[in-house]
């Protein structure tokens, strides 16, 4: 079959991916917006490369972010070119390190056969390095140990880069990092982080060998570079070098930067131009996935980010429906909107797999699971697990379950030495073996053993701990609430900071998952008859839903994920549900700037999921640790131009807002449609006011507080400011005196 011509790799392509396409810089730039075909462009790319500046397959080399990414990439330039790819460096980051390490061990210092631990093995040894060190893991979380480890070489900072400026804890952390990596040395181990810093390393200690790959790679190309962390982006640097001989092609979008928290750098996009030299950028903000009502309003939503390269997505296509806003009276009532919505979209023709709910937060899946449970809608977890599934809930339901019967053998099992508590894998099989022989169970067996003393002090002694733990939580959980049994549990038996101490990005997840189940006891304890036995009754009912299996992975079903989770996905009709302040953006971020701006780009990728139509959800009221709090909806909503929203009522009626010449938005349940509206209560203000739902400010006599709503204008507006210890205060503007925080 005869190869495609150079010209014919421009065919189909638009102004701005043919410029970027067949660019001569030697530092080239695509701002690839949502959906413009930013994978297009870096196969075109390379074909150009190829085809007409005449660069073999062999001097290239591109980097992506995934192995099935890197896998379609190669397949792709293939068909394009119609010839095999050969000897081209397709992969991602970690991925090429291993390669490079693979063949050049030697010079890295490293064992022919090395061995690649992955993030199960590097804890079972950091956990190994802790008890050598005879440190409490209680005290040193193992998990906690492993984060610190692996963003430290993330950052390019061996153990002895880093000063512990006389700090303790930072002192053993830094202790474990350097007995771990001696024994990673001794065993001929590498970890995936040491993967890339080696490899780093390799570039500055071999000067002849990095000349070579210089020489090599005559082009380097890097997707989804708004995703880089520092080692990835010093390890370019290096390669690349000052000389100009290496070009180097860079894709991604500063607008949908939203992995800060592990450890990406949105300053490595934005100093580009400076730290490579004389760069060309090219935008692509023509989209091929959305309507232009949705485009315009993640473009309203982003426009509020500074220090933005910028951009402006546009479309040819349909300018598509209003963004339908819904102010649930509460998260059931939410839910319950979104399952109506979806049934309606189900009759109306849409496949299941054409509907996706977003969420900031896992712990949202609860409630939302529960209606697409009672509306019969097949539904997925993306890359998750359902609620009651999830490892953290399985572990206070086993201490739950204790609770009630000592002598559920499943439930100690899962939580006798979680969290840690110095009962070793021997301890255990002991335990096992005499509940084997005396034919009783695991706590008789315990309870035996404790009396005949056949475990080392320690370990007897942890043992004894959980035991009296059980007991103690029994008794003051005695006719209690289900909800305040739930709390008193989490937080007595320590599974809540065991969790939050979890320093990789599930650790905060699974403490909100921790705080919903309070919200769960809470609800079902207020659905039951007064005389039920609410825990047996919330357990039955917990075994009952984790039973109710999800969708098949190739079954037609709603995909339910988090926005995190979201990015790289399209759906013609997507709800992001909880759209509220202190929920998204979440309540961590409100005195953070730098954070802000990443939950604003959040919104921006959730908002451009959406191909055909959006919802935006919120709750009036929400459940947070089992009690009813308010909350505003989210300023997200209200940087949206105002003639692009459209409010569904309870009642199914719709109303599209007044044109305003302030732009601003708020919804509600009031019959009333004003340029500045009534919404649950609370009233959307003005993008220039003051008084913004949401902002934190200062009383001299009430001290700090939160911006609840505001009526009116000027100064003899009244604002509704809800302050800490002491509640919520209507005061008039012109005599509040509040200081904005």
């Amino acid at each position: 079959m005869r190869a495609m011509s150079a010209d014919s790799i421009l065919n189909h392509l638009n102004s701005a991916q043919r410029q970027a396409v067949a660019s001569d810089a030697q530092r080239l730039l695509v701002l690839a917006g949502a959906g413009s075909g930013k994978t297009r462009v870096l196969v075109h790319r390379i074909a150009w490369l190829i085809q007409a500046r005449q660069l073999a397959p062999h001097n290239i080399l591109a980097v992506t972010f995934t192995n099935k990414a890197a896998a379609e990439m190669r397949h792709r330039i293939e068909d394009l070119l119609r010839a095999p790819l050969g000897a081209m460096w397709v992969g991602t980051f970690h991925g090429i390190a291993h390669r490079l390490l693979r063949l050049h061990w030697q010079e890295a210092k490293l064992p022919q056969n090395f061995q690649i631990l992955d993030s199960d093995d590097q804890l079972r040894l950091v956990k190994r390095i802790i008890r050598t060190l005879e440190l409490d893991e209680t005290r040193w979380p193992p998990k906690q140990a492993q984060a610190f480890i692996n963003s430290n070489k993330d950052e390019g900072l061996r153990a002895e880069h880093i000063d512990t400026f006389g700090d303790p804890h930072q002192k053993t952390l830094l202790t474990i990092y350097q007995q771990y990596q001696d024994a990673c040395d001794t065993g001929g181990m590498v970890d995936f982080a040491e993967l890339l810093l080696r490899s780093h390393e390799l570039w500055l200690k071999q000067p002849a060998l990095l000349q070579h790959y210089r020489q090599r790679f005559r082009h380097v190309l890097v997707d989804e570079f708004q995703d880089t962390n520092r080692i990835q982006y010093a390890w370019l640097r290096v390669l690349v070098g000052n000389d100009g001989h290496t070009g180097i092609t860079i894709v991604g979008d500063d607008d949908q930067s939203i992995y800060g928290w592990r450890g990406a750098r949105i300053e490595n996009i934005r100093q580009f131009g400076d730290d490579f030299g004389r760069t060309e950028v090219v935008k692509l903000e023509q989209n091929y996935r959305s309507t232009s009502v949705i485009l315009n309003a993640a473009n309203g939503v982003i426009a509020h980010n500074r220090d933005r390269l910028g951009k402006n997505l546009w479309t040819t296509g349909d300018e598509g429906e209003p963004i339908s806003v819904y102010a649930g009276f509460n998260e059931v009532d939410e839910a319950r909107f979104i399952a109506e919505r979806i049934q309606q979209a189900l009759q109306q023709g849409f496949r299941r797999d054409d509907i996706a709910i977003l969420y900031r937060s896992n712990a949202q899946s609860r409630v939302l699971e529960e209606a697409m449970l009672r509306a019969s809608i097949a539904y997925r977890i993306y890359g998750g697990h359902r609620f009651f599934e999830r490892a953290e809930i399985k572990n206070a339901l086993a201490y739950l379950r204790l609770l009630q019967h000592r002598d559920d053998d499943a439930a100690f099992e899962r939580v006798v030495n979680t969290p840690t508590r110095g009962l070793g894998d021997k301890s255990i099989e002991r335990i096992r073996a005499v509940a084997r022989e005396l034919k009783v169970p695991l706590w008789q067996a315990s309870l035996q053993i404790l009396h005949h003393k056949e475990l080392a002090t320690k370990a007897a002694n942890a043992l004894k701990g959980f035991l009296a733990l059980i007991e103690q939580l029994d008794q003051e959980t005695r006719g209690v609430g289900l909800a305040e049994q739930a709390e008193r549990v989490i937080h007595g038996t320590g599974l809540l900071t065991f969790h939050q101490n979890e320093k990789d990005d599930r650790g905060e997840a699974r403490a909100e998952n921790l705080k919903e189940l309070i919200n769960a006891c809470a609800e079902f304890e207020a659905s039951l008859d007064q005389d039920s036995p609410s825990l047996a009754a919330f357990l039955d009912h917990a075994a009952l839903e984790a039973g109710e299996t999800q969708a098949d992975a190739d079954e037609d079903s709603v995909q339910m994920m988090t926005l995190h989770s979201a990015k790289g996905l399209e759906f013609p009709i997507v709800f992001m549900a909880g759209v509220e302040e202190g929920l998204f953006p979440s309540m961590q971020s409100v005195d953070d700037p730098g954070r802000m701006e990443e939950e604003r780009r959040l919104a921006y990728v959730g908002i451009t999921r959406a191909m055909k139509k959006l919802y935006l959800t919120y709750a009036e009221s929400r459940r947070i640790y089992g009690t009813e709090a308010l909350h505003a909806p989210s300023r997200f909503i209200r940087e949206i131009p105002l003639h692009l929203l459209q409010e569904v009522r309870a009642a199914a009626r719709i109303t599209r807002p007044m044109s305003s010449s302030d732009n601003s938005y708020s919804g509600g349940r009031s019959g009333v449609r004003e340029p500045v509206r009534s919404y649950g209560g609370a009233r959307m203000q003005a993008a220039d006011s003051p008084y913004q739902l949401g902002r934190s400010v200062r009383h001299p006599k009430f001290g700090d507080g939160v911006i609840m709503g505001c009526e009116g204008q000027g100064p003899n507006a009244q604002v509704r400011v809800n302050f800490a210890g002491v509640g919520e205060k209507r005061l008039v503007a012109q005599y509040a005196r509040l200081e904005m925080l």
